[in-house]
């Protein structure tokens, strides 16, 4: 037990979905403690018992700034290494948490968008069948409160991001299209940031088994990469 290290690298993983869709994947969490990593899976407001509602990026975003700002006062996580993962609309979450920790000792480490979101507006012209939730969650149409989806976007906040960042995405996803991630990236490399992507050919939003096992080790090389 000699070779265990006091403190551990953190990836806080921001879940998908919106309410009761969606939730915290298990098995997805079972498979990232095993890369030597405390991994934790807040629960957005409104959910699991949660009082409030699930904005879908408004107000339950402080649910995840809640969440960092709690691993850093653990004295068995490493401070210097906290990062976070956004996984489908867990993107918005992740991207927002990171723009706030962007300097300083609290600064996040690393950021992967996975399946992420970029566009809000975007989705509700691409997602017919979330038209009706996304008016509902969020106020209106795109047309009727542009500023609702606009401060959701990660695009609208790509220029705040400081941290590397990890793009992946399947070239065939149906629920979160292609696109989101290669405008993502396109949009933060002609900032000068440091982003990285990684596109998976003929995957949907979800991998096949093979290629997401595939998919977590080269996420989690990535993340321990200096």
């Amino acid at each position: 037990m000699d070779n265990i290290p006091e403190q551990w690298p953190v990836l806080i993983y921001c879940r998908g979905g919106l309410g009761s869709y969606g939730g915290v994947n298990t098995v997805w969490l079972e498979q990232f403690v095993q890369k030597g990593y405390i991994v934790f899976a807040p629960s957005y407001r409104g959910n699991e018992g949660g009082e409030g509602r699930d904005e879908y990026g408004g107000r339950d975003a402080e649910d995840v700034h809640a969440a960092y700002r709690l691993v850093h006062r653990l004295p068995f996580a490493d401070s210097t290494r906290i990062s976070l993962m956004g996984f489908s609309r867990g993107a918005i979450n992740a991207v927002h948490t990171a723009t706030v920790y962007n300097e300083g000792p609290d600064k996040v480490h690393k950021l992967v968008l996975w399946s992420g979101v970029a566009d809000v507006e975007r989705t509700y012209h691409e997602r017919t069948d979330l038209r009706r939730t996304l008016k509902r969650v969020l106020g209106g149409s795109p047309r009727a409160v542009p500023e609702a989806y606009l401060a959701r976007s990660p695009l609208s906040n790509a220029n705040k991001l400081s941290c590397p960042v990890l793009i992946m995405h399947g070239t065939s996803d149906t629920q979160v299209n292609y696109s989101h991630g290669t405008r993502m990236y396109h949009w933060l490399k002609r900032g000068g940031a440091n982003v990285t992507f990684h596109a998976y050919g003929g995957q949907d939003h979800h991998f096949h088994q093979r290629i997401h096992e595939a998919a977590v080790n080269n996420m989690f090389d990535w993340l321990t990469a200096p």
